[in-house]
């Protein structure tokens, strides 16, 4: 088992570095140690553009979702001008959590001593505050949390001296420009608790090799092996591009929706899955899109969330209620089938006989993912050995 010094040592990860079919993966500790994980809050989740959802969940000022990122409970909630914001789910006073869950209000009151918050996150009230020396209620107000939109996606970011979203996505919105993804709604959110370090779902969902097994009953009979793979390395993305009829969205044999009328070039011709950094999902073909947000609760524990989108022209079909269930049908058994596999994986690494393995040329997204991971992790300057 890796010290605390070693497991932050560049040279622990020379095998890593090395190029993919030279490669070794992670060591299990940077999927079972309290240490890993905290630095990964502390260099990725703290520091750069987490994905909460769709903007369209909450579409009326005064709607609000409550949620919790890596320790840190949230607030999302429309203001009276119906601007998104994002505030810290914490009295200014002692403390307390404001809210939980979804719902709708006109402000804000804490539960624990009654002050009251506007949705622009201004403290509007502070009972019995009057014999306290020099309160100014204006210095008071919810603390912000940046927040940025990207074709109806939420991102927010803890530091405030952060590069933008744009800046962060680069030519990502360029590439699925056709998707027109601001004209998506939100039809279906899941969740999921599972028992597994959140990289091992990212991981998993950008690589093929395990489709010929995991999904054999499934998915494994529409997805093009021979014309599956990963596209250049694009900075804070991973993506994955598939060429294929039809869409990726189904089952074989089941009939869908009209294919989105906008998209060109690639996204015209298949199907792509695309990573953004660190942890958000999007799987993006002919007729749909559907993301995979996950959550992290330590080395072990994750929330996963799936989301189901549709043109806004798709939805108002009159027999889209019995046609989406086919998709969700297809949704609900892969997704079941990656989570087993996941949490198999997670108990195989807590093994004290587990090791670093190696790559297939199916998974060099996975290796691509681990050493953007090491970079923030453990940071640039590692030893590359020489090649095998």
């Amino acid at each position: 088992m890796l010290s605390t010094e070693a497991l932050f040592d560049p040279r622990t990860y020379a095998n890593a570095r090395r190029s993919a079919l030279e490669a070794e993966t992670l060591p299990p500790e940077a999927y079972t140690s309290d240490a890993f994980y905290g630095r990964e809050v502390e260099r990725i989740f703290m520091k750069e553009w987490n994905f909460m959802g769709r903007a369209d969940n909450l579409q009326q000022p005064g709607e609000y979702a409550a949620m919790d990122l890596v320790g840190v409970p949230l607030i999302l909630v429309r203001d009276r001008q119906g601007q998104l914001r994002a505030f810290a789910n914490s009295c200014r006073h002692r403390g307390s959590q404001l809210v939980e869950g979804e719902g709708h209000c006109k402000s804000f009151r804490c539960p624990y001593h009654s002050w009251v918050y506007d949705l622009d996150g201004a403290l509007l009230g502070a009972p019995e505050m009057e014999r306290t020396k020099a309160f100014d209620r204006s210095q008071y107000g919810l603390v912000p949390i940046k927040l940025e939109m990207w074709g109806g996606f939420v991102f927010v970011n803890f530091d405030p001296k952060s590069r933008s979203l744009a800046d962060y996505l680069g030519d990502l919105p360029e590439l699925l420009e056709s998707y027109h993804l601001d004209d998506l709604v939100c039809v279906r959110r899941q969740e999921f608790d599972i028992a597994c370090n959140w990289k091992l779902f990212v991981e998993n969902a950008m690589e093929e090799y395990h489709i010929t097994t995991v999904h054999r009953a499934t998915i494994q009979e529409n997805t093009a092996m021979d014309t599956h793979g990963p596209e250049p390395p694009r900075g804070n993305s991973a993506l994955l591009y598939s060429r294929h009829e039809g869409t990726m969205a189904l089952l074989k044999g089941d009939t869908g929706f009209p294919f989105i009328e906008t998209l060109r070039a690639k996204p015209a011709e298949g199907s792509y899955f695309v990573l953004v950094y660190p942890s958000t999902m999007l799987g993006l073909t002919k007729d749909c899109v559907w993301y995979l947000e996950l959550r992290p609760h330590g080395p072990r524990r994750t929330t996963l969330i799936h989301g189901a989108c549709y043109p806004r022209k798709t939805v108002a079909r009159p027999d889209f209620g019995n046609v989406v269930t086919r998709y969700y049908q297809r949704w609900d058994k892969t997704t079941a089938e990656d989570i087993l596999a996941s949490e198999r994986q997670q108990t195989g690494l807590d093994s004290p006989f587990s090791r670093a393995g190696r790559f297939s040329f199916r998974e060099i997204l996975v290796h691509e993912i681990d050493n953007w991971i090491l970079d923030r992790v453990v940071g640039r300057g590692a030893v590359v050995e020489e090649p095998r």
